[in-house]
């Protein structure tokens, strides 16, 4: 990646000179909050012996950074708005490598735990800095095809390179470096943004939105931490149920309170939008299905073909390659000359038979033959999906609102990747129950049949998976109406600048 000459025709006159590097800086800083969504997975079996963890309290390793992630987003991205967003992404990023030394360092559990709730609340202030650093950074259309690219691959590969980055140090270093890596990765970031990010003066004379952050966070954070604890305690447990019926109370009003506050934490207009709409509910469904590959997989490679960390993650290459072609080297490519949906529609369809290949998995399959056709489609999908996703969400939004529109596009990723993970665990467990009772009838053959039922269960999952990709292909073909940012830019563009 080199910077355009001075006199690239694409480059406008008042382009940041160093916006390149900027997308370098962003780049890490995004990549490093997505790859702590996964790379620790791999590393929790290590973890949880020697910290004495219970099978009960381990899931919060996970369930504590995307609670705290998933609930505090959109107080992050307003947050950015008011204050500049160039000061929040380096407030984040200081905070997210202390809470990982942190965590790297943990003597006991509830420091772990404690520790990742804290990634994910720095994450939270991270997260919605750089996609509106990066928005508000390429404003020519050709140039921000380049870049959205560059930042789709990066959102659409990150929690597969967290397997392999996570099983590669706990095999052959120790798991705390799946903690320890991000401080380094911080500190280059945060060099960086000093010396190549700039931002425009943060508002003035505007107040921080207390009854909408209360009532959005908490109604997000009820209803990740209910879908969280519906994977253990079963869909019909009257705490879940509570948590899911608060979560939609607290939500319902915070809906009802943007639209009567005089500075609200969500202007409502952002999710009005048809076309941002349809993009928050593709990635939504998509993130739901793919989470679900991710967890299912982990354990087939793991528990089934019985694969070392290392081997785990590696398995995980081509997933990521394909995801990275399709992001950069075709949708990329193709934005700015074709309306987003004729990219996301046929990403969402080629998720969907990729998900559709890998239903056929058995106890016996190989990796070649049954796996890689599957993690190929599945990944240049996404590839094809993200990149138009983020650039469509973030196209014609006024400056003070891009920090809280990027942070309902992290949001509409954490909740949709808190719920896919539930919903699809509980689909694949009760199936691999039932598939037990139909088959197990006598102690002969036990463990043969207890691995069967395991992967059948992971295949009844996956259908649905591949059901999710499908529903979020309908849903960028009816809502998502937006023409090539070639075309609709200039206009968009003028009024974000009328608005700002």
């Amino acid at each position: 990646m080199t910077a355009p000459r001075t006199g690239d025709p694409g480059a406008s006159a008042d382009a940041d000179p160093h916006r390149w590097w900027g997308l370098v800086v962003i780049a890490l800083a995004q990549l490093m909050v997505i790859l702590d969504s996964t790379i620790v997975n791999i590393a929790l079996p290590s973890a949880q012996s020697e910290l004495g963890m219970s099978d009960s309290n381990r899931q919060w390793v996970i369930t504590a950074y995307t609670l705290a992630f998933g609930g505090l987003l959109l107080l992050g991205g307003r947050i950015a708005d008011l204050i500049g967003r160039r000061r929040t992404f380096a407030i984040g990023l200081v905070g997210f490598a202390a809470a990982s030394a942190l965590g790297g360092a943990a003597t006991g559990p509830g420091m772990l735990f404690g520790a990742r709730a804290l990634q994910g609340a720095f994450a939270a202030v991270l997260a919605p800095s750089a996609l509106s650093l990066l928005a508000t950074t390429f404003t020519d259309p050709r140039e921000r095809g380049k870049a959205f690219g560059i930042f789709g691959a990066l959102a659409g590969s990150g929690s597969a390179l967290g397997f392999i980055v996570g099983g590669l140090l706990t095999e052959y270093l120790d798991w705390r470096w799946c903690l320890y890596v991000n401080t380094p990765i911080a500190i280059v970031a945060l060099t960086g943004a000093f010396f190549v990010l700039r931002d425009r003066p943060a508002r003035t004379g505007a107040r921080l939105d207390v009854p909408g952050v209360l009532l959005g966070c908490s109604g997000l954070a009820a209803l990740v931490y209910g879908f969280s604890e519906a994977e253990s305690r079963g869909w019909a447990d009257l705490f879940v149920l509570g948590l899911l019926a608060a979560g939609v109370a607290l939500l319902a009003a915070f809906v009802w309170w943007q639209a009567r506050a005089p500075m609200p934490l969500l202007p409502l207009h952002i999710v009005k939008d048809r076309d941002r709409a349809g993009c928050f509910l593709t990635m939504m469904l998509a993130i739901m299905g793919m989470f679900g590959l991710f967890l299912f997989l982990t354990y087939y490679f793991q528990v089934v073909l019985g694969y070392s960390p290392a081997r785990s993650g590696l398995a995980f290459v081509p997933l990521t390659a394909a995801t990275v072609i399709g992001s950069t080297q075709i949708a990329g490519r193709l934005l700015q000359h074709v309306p987003p949906r004729a990219l996301m529609a046929p990403g969402m369809l080629l998720g969907a038979c990729g998900m559709a290949v890998l239903t056929r998995l058995t106890v016996d399959s190989t990796y070649v033959g049954d796996i890689l056709p599957g993690l190929l489609l599945a990944g240049l999908g996404m590839g094809l999906t993200y990149m138009p996703v983020f650039a469509t969400v973030t196209a014609g939004v006024a400056r003070q609102d891009s920090g809280v529109t990027s942070a309902t596009l992290n949001t509409s990723q954490q909740v949709g990747g808190s719920i896919g993970t539930a919903l699809l665990n509980t689909v694949a467990n009760t199936s691999t129950a039932a598939y037990l009772t139909a088959h197990l009838t006598d102690s002969a053959g036990t463990a043969e049949v207890a691995r069967e039922a395991v992967v059948h269960g992971y295949t009844v999952a996956l259908w649905c998976a591949s059901g999710l990709m499908l529903l979020a292909g309908v849903v960028t073909t009816l809502l998502v109406t937006a023409r090539a940012p070639k075309h609709a830019a200039p206009a968009k563009a003028a009024v974000a600048e009328s608005v700002g």
